[in-house]
């Protein structure tokens, strides 16, 4: 769902400004991408047992809308009794009425775009609702019956503080959340603050700071930090998700989405409106697609893997060291004898601090 009502200034994603007819006409050209795939040959094989409506901005659908695209969905795959069916939705956009309207249209998951309950920082962000919509929207949330509420959040901001973002922090966890992601800060190739810099970003060692006072506050509430970014009570994983850190296979739609199936990755056109042209016209909107090969496909099932608190089968690890003796297996060493990565009952896995430096590791794993 690729539509925005103003484009924040720190996201790099694949967006388009909203309009009521363009959205429209996009839903029209999703669901005919729908009907295209359905006709695949390995279609009937495809049982779905998550459904992620990411953005852009989903909450903007209409309880309509979005009763007709899960609608869709079920008349075209196999979908799981249990299924997890997640939406991501802005807290100006969430009410009562309007969630629970998606309730009854199957989604069981929120992930509730906060990022700050800081109103000075959420307005150099962009953001469109205050810290006050914030908490009226999960408040909504619960009160429509939503049954898994995952909260996001944003650290190592311009002008956030160590004492500004464990407010923040302990505000949060206060509410109860099922489930909550905390991302830092990167000002990615896309972004308008990555084109035209922004000044005030924090030294290090309070982004360090601030990643280990939400570990400790998360750990304190008994919440699982089951990957990097997301903390979850149990039974509350985001299933979708580790979809993708188990290397499973997933069906990506709409403008710029990936998918991979079998040895497959694959990724759609990203314009909008290139991708609504190809869809109308009953073309699959593909951009692109590449087989891995077994080094690579190695590769990423390790970085993959070590994304999770459950770590890869240390055999993978071997195996990826054999490929290149000397200065890989001496890296790991060091990071062991650093504590940052453990072994055991046949697995390796990084630390809570070794998640902290996993992009440096990970460099070395490609």
């Amino acid at each position: 769902m690729p539509f925005c009502v103003e484009r924040c200034g720190y996201c790099s994603f694949n967006t388009a400004p909203y309009t009521a007819d363009g959205q429209s006409r996009f839903l029209a050209a999703l669901l005919a991408e729908w009907d295209r795939l359905a006709t695949s040959p390995w279609a009937g094989r495809v049982t779905l047992d998550t459904v992620f409506l990411g953005g852009g901005t989903p909450s903007l659908l209409t309880v309509d809308q979005m009763q007709a695209l899960l609608g869709r969905i079920g008349e075209r795959f196999a979908i799981e009794d249990g299924a997890e069916i997640t939406v991501e939705c802005n807290p100006d956009d969430a009410t009562v009425e309007r969630l629970a309207g998606y309730r009854k249209a199957g989604v069981g998951r929120l992930s509730l775009g906060v990022q700050s309950l800081d109103d000075r920082i959420l307005a150099r962000l962009d953001r469109r609702h205050s810290a006050r919509q914030a908490r009226v929207a999960f408040e909504a949330a619960r009160a429509a019956g939503i049954g898994s509420v995952s909260v996001d959040l944003i650290y190592g901001l311009p002008g956030l503080d160590l004492a500004t973002w464990g407010a923040t922090v302990r505000e949060v966890l206060a509410w109860g959340p099922d489930h909550f992601s905390a991302y830092g800060l990167t000002l990615d190739e896309g972004s308008l603050w990555h084109a035209r810099g922004v000044g005030g970003m924090p030294p290090e060692e309070t982004v360090t700071a601030q990643y280990w006072a939400l570990a400790r506050a998360a750990a304190e509430a008994g919440y699982e930090h089951y990957e990097i970014s997301s903390y979850a009570r149990p039974g509350h994983r985001s299933r979708h998700n580790q979809r993708y850190w188990r290397r499973e296979e997933y069906l990506g739609t709409g403008p710029g989405a990936c998918g991979f199936l079998g040895s497959v990755r694959y990724a759609n056109v990203k314009p909008v409106e290139r991708y609504t042209r190809l869809a109308e016209t009953g073309r699959l909107p593909l951009d692109s697609h590449e087989v891995l090969t077994p080094r690579q496909a190695l590769a990423e099932r390790l970085m993959l893997g070590l994304r999770t608190s459950d770590g890869v089968p240390a055999h993978h690890l071997a195996e990826r060291c054999a490929l290149e003796r000397g200065r890989l297996p001496e890296t790991l060493d060091a990071w062991r004898q650093r504590g940052l990565l453990v072994e055991d009952h046949g697995r390796v896995r990084l630390t809570e601090a070794g998640f902290l430096l996993s992009d440096a590791l990970f460099t070395d794993l490609l």
